[in-house]
């Protein structure tokens, strides 16, 4: 089996794009569509067809070019079965589970609520990759706008649960602001403060700070490291269970 090849681009404000392709099959996804115009330009550039997309969830941002980009290529619309009436042209729904799969590259879908009811993510295992939309951020998580910390605490263990050398490809390049955050609430971790300066360097000179890996984000990123002492006496939660430890985290980067 040939590797898996992404092609990784920035579009909007702050989104990635990602188009995913099977060298012997020709298969092509698209992880969301923030913008159908970007995606068919780099379509064009790589040479590749457009033969699915793979929704993480309903957002504009992350859905609202579906309907275009079915109209150009045709394309076959892959997306949360939780939430199946907001993903538009939705042609198959999946969820915790299910296997999709692009070529004979396979993606286990886990069922991931919290910042929305419905969202889901792609585990591409034997590539060492996962599309995680905005379950999962470099140094962060999403923002809770339909779930519960229950939920999204749930969600972000069934993540911490893969290999540490999975590669994560999260939507948005919010990196270094997380960054800045993440030493307000665990300021003695020091592969965090080293990774904060790698990250600053990074931005200052035009570069992506996706993907990262597990393995850095279970070592620096607050929202997987509720049982970190730096951080529960940052917080004064010295004794709580992790979820409530998470929750505050969250209810602090919210408000930062």
């Amino acid at each position: 089996m040939s590797e898996l090849a992404i092609r990784m681009f920035p579009c909007l404000a702050d989104n990635y794009g990602y188009l995913l392709h099977d060298r012997e099959s020709g298969a092509t996804a698209a992880v969301d569509t923030p913008d159908a115009d970007e995606i068919l330009a780099e379509l064009d550039a790589s040479g590749w067809r457009l033969t699915h997309i793979f929704n993480t969830h309903h957002h504009s941002d992350h859905a609202g070019g579906n309907l275009a980009l079915k109209r150009a290529t045709g394309c076959t619309i892959v997306g949360p079965r939780a939430d199946a009436a907001r993903i538009p042209g939705l042609d198959v729904a999946v969820g915790e589970g299910d296997v999709v799969a692009l070529g004979a590259h396979r993606a286990t879908v886990y069922d991931t609520p919290g910042h929305t009811r419905g969202h889901i993510v792609y585990h591409f295992a034997a590539a060492r990759a996962a599309f995680v939309g905005d379950t999962l951020f470099a140094l962060g998580c999403g923002r809770l706008f339909e779930g519960t910390p229950g939920q999204m605490w749930s969600s972000l263990q069934k993540i911490l649960r893969w290999p540490d050398e999975t590669r994560l490809y999260c939507a948005h390049e919010y990196t270094a602001s997380n960054a800045r955050f993440a030493l307000t609430v665990e300021p003695q971790n020091r592969v965090l403060r080293e990774r904060s300066a790698a990250i600053t360097a990074l931005r200052a000179a035009g570069k992506p700070t996706v993907p990262s890996t597990l393995g850095e984000e279970r070592a620096t990123n607050p929202f997987l490291r509720p049982q970190s002492g730096d951080l529960r006496a940052t917080i004064a939660l010295p004794d709580a269970a992790d979820v409530d430890v998470f929750a505050k985290t969250r209810a602090l980067k919210d408000a930062f």
